[in-house]
Order: C-alpha cells, then sequence, then structure tokens
C-alpha cells in the first residue's frame, strides 16, 4: 500500500466491549478513530476494510491521491503557459529536481518531512542557499495552485533556508572600468574570429544596464518586444509586458552615453536586432544561456574575479551591477530605480546606493573652496580630508 493511502486498522481496548478502528489522516497527520460496533476480530475487520473502501473512494481518491505526474500536466497545461516564459522554464527546473530527488508518485506525498528531505538532498549537492530558496518559491507555488484546484486540502509547511548572516546579498560584484578593459582585450582569445562583434556587444551591455536576456531581444524594429525609440526629444527605450520581468509595457529614458553608442550605427543598418550574437555553425542568434556561458568566459580568460571563495568569473549580470554603481552618485535613487527597472526602490537602494566612503567623502568636501588642514579641523572639530 502505498504511504500516501488510507490505512485503517483495528484495535481492542480492554475498558470497550467492541473493536475501535482507526487510522491516520495522511495530510494532516491527525489520527481518527470510532468504534466498529463489533466483538469478535473477524466482524471488526470487516467493519474497518468497508470505511477504509469509503475514504478511498471518497475525497481522497478523487483529490489527494491524484499522481503527481497528471498533476505536473495539469500545472504546466493551466498555469504556466500564461506566464512567461523565464518563469515557466525556472519553475520547470524547480519540478525537475523534486522529481530527480525525490520521485513523488502522488501529490500527498509531498509533506514537510519529504520537503525538509528534498532541501537536504539539494544542499548535499552543493547547491546555492538562494538556490534552494527559489526552487522551494516555485514548488510552494505550484502546490498553493493544487490547493486552488482542490487537488489538496492545504499547503504543507515550507521551512525555507535562511541566509547566512552577514552575507552580501549579490553573487557577483561590480566590476571596474579597467577590469571591463581587461575583457575586452580578453575577447579575441575567446572569440577570434568574430570579436569585433562581441566587444561591440560588451559595450553595449556596460552602457545599456540590460539585462542578459533582453539585450538579445533589443531591436531598432517596432514590433519588437523591446525597441530603440527614436521619436522622442531624447532616444529611449519601448518595452512591452512580454519581454520585461516586471510584466509591465515600459517606455524609458535612455542614458547619454548608450544613446550617443547606439547612433553611431548608420541609419542604413538600423533594423532588425541591435545585438547579433550568430553562432559560427547554427548562423543563428545565440541563446542567452550560450551567450552567458561565452561571457563568462571572456571573465575568466581576463582573470577578473567577482567571488573569490566560490572562483567566480566576471558576468553578464556583473556588467550591469557595474551600470548601476556608475550611475547611483549621479541620479537620485528613483532615477537610478527606473534606470534599473526594479520594481522596489529597496531593491535599489541595497543593491547599488551604497558606496565607497571616500567616494562619499570626496562629493562632500569638492565644492569647499578651501581645504581644512588637521589643525583647523580639530579645533572646529571637523574631519580632516583624506
Amino acid at each position: 500500500m502505498s504511504e500516501n493511502e488510507i490505512r485503517v486498522t483495528v484495535s481492542k481496548f480492554a475498558d470497550r466491549p467492541c473493536f475501535v478502528m482507526r487510522y491516520t489522516d495522511p495530510v494532516t497527520g491527525k489520527r481518527h478513530s470510532r468504534s466498529t460496533d463489533a466483538k469478535t476480530r473477524r466482524e471488526a475487520e470487516r467493519a474497518a476494510a468497508k470505511w477504509e473502501a469509503e475514504l478511498q473512494e471518497g475525497r481522497y481518491q478523487t483529490s489527494s491521491n491524484i499522481s503527481w505526474q497528471e498533476f505536473r500536466e495539469r500545472y504546466e497545461g493551466e498555469k504556466l503557459a500564461s506566464l512567461a516564459k523565464s518563469t515557466a522554464d525556472s519553475a520547470a527546473t524547480a519540478l525537475n529536481h523534486l522529481e530527480r530527488l525525490i520521485n513523488p508518485k502522488n501529490l500527498i506525498v509531498l509533506t514537510p518531512t519529504i520537503l525538509s528531505k528534498f532541501q537536504a538532498k539539494m544542499r548535499l549537492e552543493g547547491m546555492r542557499e538562494t538556490t534552494i530558496a527559489t526552487h522551494l518559491r516555485h514548488l510552494r507555488a505550484a502546490i498553493s495552485w493544487g490547493v486552488s484546484m482542490e487537488l489538496l486540502p492545504k499547503v504543507p509547511d515550507f521551512h525555507m533556508p535562511k541566509r547566512a548572516r552577514g552575507r552580501t546579498l549579490m553573487r557577483g560584484r561590480p566590476i571596474t572600468t579597467e577590469e571591463f578593459e581587461r575583457m575586452l582585450a580578453a575577447v579575441s582569445k575567446v572569440r577570434p574570429g568574430d570579436a569585433a562583434t562581441w566587444v561591440h556587444y560588451l559595450n553595449g551591455l556596460w552602457l545599456s544596464g540590460l539585462r542578459l536576456e533582453e539585450s538579445t531581444v533589443l531591436s531598432w524594429d517596432e514590433d519588437s518586444p523591446i525597441m530603440v525609440d527614436l521619436s522622442g526629444r531624447c532616444p529611449r527605450m519601448r518595452i512591452y509586458a512580454e519581454a520585461e520581468k516586471g510584466h509591465q509595457d515600459r517606455l524609458l529614458p535612455m542614458t547619454p552615453d548608450f544613446a550617443k553608442f547606439l547612433l553611431q550605427s548608420p541609419r542604413a543598418e538600423r533594423t532588425g536586432l541591435v545585438f547579433k550574437i550568430v553562432g559560427h555553425y547554427t548562423h543563428e542568434q545565440m541563446t542567452p544561456p550560450r551567450i552567458g556561458r561565452i561571457i563568462s568566459e571572456i571573465g575568466k580568460r581576463a582573470g577578473v574575479v567577482v567571488r573569490k571563495s566560490e572562483g567566480k568569473f566576471a558576468s553578464a549580470h556583473d556588467l550591469r551591477r557595474s551600470f548601476g554603481t556608475r550611475w547611483a552618485p549621479r541620479v537620485k535613487p528613483v532615477t537610478l530605480q527606473l534606470l534599473m527597472r526594479h520594481r522596489s526602490i529597496e531593491t535599489t537602494l541595497k543593491y547599488y546606493v551604497a558606496q565607497d566612503a571616500d567616494e562619499i567623502a570626496d562629493e562632500l568636501w569638492k565644492d569647499f573652496s578651501e581645504e581644512p588642514s588637521a589643525k583647523a579641523a580639530e579645533d572646529q572639530d571637523l574631519p580632516p580630508k583624506g
């Protein structure tokens, strides 16, 4: 009998004339019991078998006993199909990990205990806590949908991993101009056949702040998900909801340096994709994952390490981080939030507004006509510059 099925057993207690039958609810873990009204074990077992059949043919048979495969097919077809492709792919990855590590036969087996084992197995494979948390969030969303469809009575408890105390929010870090120049110099070592294309592309990422997936669909054409719009006073970007992480149509200003970079393209070439990254063998636009791997390889060849403890080299997202840190001291937080397209201003503040203390000090003192000496600073209770 499957561990998630109801099994009714019989017992005899000295203080009761009749046998008692009982079972444990596979969802809640609660025990239920009732009298069999039978004084012989044979009659009691018949009564228990009848009750067990009624329970199995009731709500557990029609809802909680749905197979995992049937549940997944319904979830993908009825829910994930309506979401952004990146979200659906990420959810599918989480479900694939669950099948590989736990291999559930039925939806009901996903109890807090099983979910805890799933988390432990992912950790044993070396997954980051943030990755584990992402997979668990997708799984919780899937089960919550199942509850809304009355396939389960409730969502089991999820014990989400806690972020290690003192750990930075960023997996990488912004890279410096000198490091970026080293990456440009390393391009020819990784892509000798189309180095100019990749140098142009890296410069575009550096100046735009675009996410990797966004950069691969940025186009001059009006019907594209993300297009360069030259119809306003200044160049801007039009992003449609299906191509944007926040799932909103947006018309966004463009930084002057990126606009100047784009306008270097001759008018006759302002058609189709802005960044045409074509594979050597396929002769088609590369997929974002493939492009991301090549950028990381360029970062590795350039020796730009962004997370020493993990041996992580500069990636496309580190170029986006660099865009944010370069503009943070030049614009207001709300403007930076718009440029970065963060849903929450808290994300902008945590990631990009905090600056090096020396840079802040330089900004504070740059407009003073006199630089206070250490003695004058001491007399006035002011800190000496430097």
